[in-house]
């Protein structure tokens, strides 16, 4: 499939597909599994071979069925109830932008969202997503083939902050966090509390103390969240454009109305409306 054409039309239709999520996930509770689908059609990406990605390839049978995706199709329909509205979106711009909004709606910081992915109908082979029951040495395998950092590695492991898992899914049980749908650093927290009565720690969350370099970031974070929101937005953005060019299939929402308000009266009015979408945005999240 071509790139999708981000014009106008497209962003307006982002923007109505964002508040569309935004009261889905409120309503299902359901922040966690989006974010986990978002992260898991993205981790798949190869810096080596330029495969895999935030493609989309997700909605496959053949991926989703995969053992590390267990669950996510519960995922996948409710996005279908929203890509039935808005069928000019991609799968790909519309999973990572669920993955966005999810944190938004939970609390966290705002994620640079920025579309125009290309869909996929070819998935990747199993075995490109992290293992829970592995180490540090393979943390940094997968996450180094996507092409991010240790720095990433432990900022994105924050995301656990939301959701619990499933023994029918993951075979663990439990959530990470006393408040599963608050974004916040309460992982990093718990995490250097030690094991607490009910809370989760998996062999890949106590890699993240036991080696040093990871572990300088865990203790950065727990007492400043303010250091882990930022870091976590920058990573969050790095994964879901991972093998994406915005440039080459997208504009921003300023450039696009820049060029666009040099058309006709008509056009430049419907720039005008985008404009001041953004910023009632903005200033709703400022709040």
């Amino acid at each position: 499939m071509a790139l999708p054409v981000v014009d106008t039309e497209y962003l307006k239709e982002i923007d109505k597909a964002r508040r569309d999520l935004r009261a889905l996930i409120a309503y299902k509770n359901c922040a966690p599994i989006m974010l986990r689908l978002a992260w898991h059609d993205a981790g798949t990406y190869d810096v080596n071979t330029k495969t895999g990605g935030p493609n989309g390839s997700i909605r496959n049978e053949e991926e989703y069925s995969h053992g590390s995706n267990n669950g996510l199709k519960i995922a996948l329909d409710f996005c279908e109830e929203v890509k039935a509205k808005h069928p000019k979106i991609t799968y790909a711009d519309l999973y990572q932008l669920a993955g966005v909004v999810a944190v938004e709606v939970t609390g966290g910081p705002t994620v640079d969202f920025v579309p125009g992915r290309k869909d996929s109908k070819i998935s990747p082979k199993e075995g490109r997503l992290p293992d829970a029951k592995r180490g540090a040495p393979h943390l940094r395998d997968i996450f180094y083939r996507m092409g991010l950092s240790d720095k990433d590695i432990v900022a994105l492991s924050g995301g656990h902050t939301l959701g619990r898992a499933h023994p029918e899914r993951s075979g663990f049980e439990g959530p990470w966090t006393r408040e599963p749908l608050k974004f916040d650093n309460s992982y990093f927290v718990e995490l250097l509390n030690g094991e607490s009565e009910g809370l989760l720690q998996l062999p890949t969350d106590k890699a993240l103390l036991e080696d040093p370099e990871f572990r300088r970031y865990v203790e950065l974070y727990a007492k400043d969240e303010d250091a882990f929101f930022r870091d976590y937005a920058a990573s969050h953005k790095k994964l879901s454009e991972l093998g994406f060019s915005p440039g080459s299939g997208s504009k921003s929402t300023a450039n696009d109305c820049t060029i666009l308000a040099q058309g006709a009266v008509g056009v430049a009015v419907t720039v005008a409306v985008v404009i001041l979408s953004y910023f009632y945005e903005v200033r709703k999240r400022m709040k």
